[in-house]
């Protein structure tokens, strides 16, 4: 609990078996309540690991439902334990668990409904090893973004991501894509339904095991994304309807 709010931590996993026991260890479970891993029909040994770690609340995904989909059961399943703070982090260990108190803070104090954890702030991302084309990528994309949403984030595209129970429940995030596309198509919602997003400085690493999708895959994100902010324009101007928004 982080006053009198109950804390979730939802991991959505995929072949994650080498590096769950390092990012479980690290959560801070004298505020985090409960923690549930959403399994993506992995093909190693990420549930057993999972159960031996005694995480109470691991679903497995039949077939794979894909980046989106995952988080989808994850967030579900939070709102359904009745979590009043949810926080995704991902189990391959990119993102440092050592944040986690941070970030709850500031939704637990209401201080914002949703909080990033930005590899660009403090210029950590290329340190990190994050590789050159995927950091000018970042920058173009978050740059257009910015210009269609009218807003001001550092980067659209963190996987470490926090959020109160108002905010999930206010946005149709079961309308999202499967695909990753799905984490823009969130924070569309989140500036659609007039909800404030919170940054904060976060080091990423990149290494052999860290979760990460090819040229051609970014290629067709980024373009996703690009037509996810002009959908939102063109609906917040009244020329478009789309489900994502109400």
């Amino acid at each position: 609990m982080y006053k009198t709010k109950k804390v979730v931590v939802v991991l959505p996993a995929y072949n994650a078996e080498k590096t769950l026991a390092q990012t479980f260890q690290e959560i801070p479970f004298e505020v985090v309540d409960e923690v549930i891993l959403v399994d993506d029909n992995s093909t190693d040994n990420t549930v057993s690991v999972a159960q031996d770690l005694g995480i109470h609340h691991v679903i497995k995904h039949e077939k794979n439902k894909g980046y989106g989909g995952n988080q989808k059961t994850c967030y579900t399943k939070a709102l359904e334990l009745g979590a009043d703070i949810v926080i995704m982090l991902h189990p391959d260990y990119q993102y440092t668990p050592k944040l986690l108190m941070a970030m709850i803070a500031i939704i637990g104090e209401e201080v914002y409904p949703v909080v990033l954890g930005s590899r660009i702030l403090g210029g950590g991302a290329l340190k990190g090893g994050m590789p050159l084309y995927k950091y000018i990528f970042n920058r173009f994309l978050t740059f257009s973004q910015n210009v269609l949403l009218g807003e001001k984030l550092s980067e659209y595209h963190t996987g470490y991501r926090a959020f109160s129970k108002q905010v999930l429940r206010a946005i149709r995030f079961q309308n999202n894509s499967d695909d990753f596309v799905f984490d823009n198509q969130m924070l569309s919602q989140i500036f659609y339904a007039g909800f404030e997003i919170a940054e904060v400085t976060c080091p990423t690493k990149y290494f052999e095991g860290a979760s990460s999708i090819n040229f051609r895959r970014s290629a067709v994100y980024g373009l996703g994304c690009l037509k996810v902010s002009l959908v939102h324009r063109l609906c917040k101007w009244g020329m478009l309807k789309s489900n994502l928004y109400p």
